[in-house]
């Protein structure tokens, strides 16, 4: 069943192609003889009732340095497409939440995946509330005297953006640290959005493990172990990926929370796990499946078409 596709995502002739989950989506739908389209995030327009996009017609080919071809520019009407994947990376502002408003006005006669209004709903670091027993101690809060009282509690915190991504603007506070009221300064001279705080979890050390779950069923995960002297370990500021299984533990997490990502439209998710605690439930542009393949020899992008083309067919 040949469908036609588009690409809703971050610049293509930038991505690395040996990381890149976006990527590896589209060469596996190419593979599987479906039609490509990409556009970036601003050519999406609502106009006079139809939902819109300005790119172009797309061919991939993992060749480092040639890996895309674009045909001409053109604007689509997107209801005439079969799925649109929701790919653009964080931070999760008003500009992205106002593209899944757009893209809800096509689901699900057309497929976005993810379910765009659960996206929009269900950010990484706010889904995990609803699991607070898997979870470590966190608060979320602008006000500075909830911070602290909850560094007084806890010690050893992590303070980071609640909307943002990769890494950025994570800060470990250490009982010793004095630096929660410059942070919250900086942080509120930015924008007036909280902040999230999580008890230190001292297994960092040994590695974040990202598991991915394809409609709700946990497929693979791998060990991403932080640089010395880092605490982040994101793969893009230094961390190492590392072949790893999962964990009676792992699956006890993923059966809590698989059923609630499948019932929501959540087919491709990245959850991430340190030392046993549940710490984000990433739904808006999930990475990992490259090295996972590649530690476990699972063709991850086909398990997730294969969901995707069975609800194409309402299977």
């Amino acid at each position: 069943m040949a469908l036609k596709v588009a690409f809703q995502m971050d610049p293509i002739d930038r991505i690395n192609i040996d990381a890149d989950s976006s990527f590896r989506l589209a060469e596996e739908a190419q593979a599987r003889g479906h039609e490509l389209f990409f556009y970036t995030p601003e050519k999406l327009a609502y106009q006079e009732g139809r939902v819109t996009a300005r790119g172009w017609p797309l061919e991939v080919r993992r060749v480092r340095g040639d890996h895309v071809s674009l045909g001409t520019y053109t604007e689509v009407d997107l209801a005439e497409w079969d799925v649109i994947w929701l790919r653009q990376d964080p931070p999760f502002d008003m500009g992205y939440i106002t593209t899944t408003h757009m893209l809800d006005r096509l689901h699900p006669a057309t497929l976005v995946v993810n379910d765009p209004f659960w996206v929009r709903n269900y950010p990484e670091k706010l889904l995990v509330l609803d699991f607070p027993d898997l979870t470590p101690p966190t608060t979320v809060a602008r006000d500075l005297d909830t911070l602290k009282a909850f560094k007084a509690r806890h010690g050893d915190i992590i303070l980071k953006p609640l909307y943002g991504n990769g890494g950025a603007g994570v800060f470990r506070l250490t009982p010793e640290d004095r630096n929660l009221n410059s942070l919250h300064e900086l942080f509120a001279a930015m924008n007036r959005e909280p902040l999230i705080a999580q008890k230190f979890l001292p297994d960092v050390s040994a590695g974040d493990k990202r598991i991915i779950l394809v409609n709700g069923e946990p497929v693979g995960g791998i060990n991403r172990v932080p640089a010395e002297g880092e605490t982040r370990s994101n793969l893009h500021v230094g961390g190492r990926a590392e072949k790893i299984g999962l964990t009676d533990r792992d699956l006890e997490i993923c059966a809590r929370i698989g059923p609630l990502l499948r019932e929501k439209g959540q087919v491709f998710v990245g959850i991430d796990v340190i030392g046993g605690w549940l710490t984000e439930i990433n739904v808006t542009s999930p990475t990992g499946i490259q090295e996972l393949e590649r530690f476990d020899g699972v063709n991850i992008a086909e398990k997730i078409w294969q969901v995707i083309e069975a609800k194409r067919a309402g299977l």
